[in-house]
């Protein structure tokens, strides 16, 4: 079963502007390859990296207002993605060799202690989130796979394979419905449950291989989108 729309075409009424620019507060440099992703930490003054140059990096804000490593932990791999959960301090590193790394962040925000490894893939993770409720660790990859494992006992659950590589994933933890985004442009539904994944359906609407510079938004109920095309760069 597949829901399937065609892109809106662009009319003259369809542009974004703004008169306001935002304000440049702090800017934390000393990563010396591609920054994969960055985080807030709620109810400190800082920020959770991840980069290329295989290091997981924790930033506070010294007396001097700039933002200084507390924490620099280097990695086997590349660090790919990361997902952090503040309320039991865990944070998830996908790593460019297939892995992710969980470790808890120590309260003064200058360690992190390593728990668990989870082999859950062969090629660089794209994505990586936990839920909390479910006590479950999902990915995507490059290896054309999304997985998911317990996180108490480290097993794997179910997965399930693509005909591309996955670029990017969301999980609602109250439907346990995942939303995987693949290089073909499609978006794939899933269920999940304790005993594997089942498909619900696909989302086509973009154009794979490329950035279409599309936003769809999407009726899961009634398996319908509407199609907003952003102006700017390719």
């Amino acid at each position: 079963m597949a829901a399937e729309i065609k892109p809106a075409p662009r009319t003259p009424n369809d542009r974004f502007s703004t008169t306001k620019k935002p304000a440049l507060l702090s800017k934390l440099e000393g990563c010396t390859d591609d920054v994969n992703a960055a985080v807030v930490i709620p109810g400190e003054d800082g920020v959770i990296s991840v980069c290329d140059d295989k290091t997981v990096r924790v930033w506070l804000k010294r007396d001097s207002g700039q933002y200084w490593p507390s924490i620099c932990q280097y990695m086997p791999s590349g660090c790919t993605s990361m997902f952090y959960t503040p309320e039991t301090r865990q944070l998830f590193i996908g790593q460019e060799n297939g892995t992710i790394s969980e470790f808890t962040l120590a309260q003064d925000c200058n360690r992190i202690n390593p728990t668990r490894e989870y082999l859950a893939h062969t090629a660089r993770v794209t994505a990586v989130n936990f839920s909390l409720n479910c006590e479950w660790v999902l990915s995507v990859s490059r290896d054309k796979m999304f997985s998911y494992h317990c996180s108490e006992t480290g097993r794997r659950i179910g997965g399930y394979s693509f005909e591309a590589w996955c670029t990017a994933l969301q999980f609602d933890s109250e439907s346990k419905y995942a939303f995987i985004g693949d290089y073909s442009g499609q978006i794939t539904l899933l269920k999940l449950d304790n005993n594997g994944a089942a498909l619900v359906t696909t989302l086509k609407g973009h154009t794979g291989g490329s950035f279409d510079q599309i936003i769809i938004v999407w009726d899961i109920g009634g398996q319908k989108g509407t199609a907003y095309e952003l102006q700017g760069h390719r």
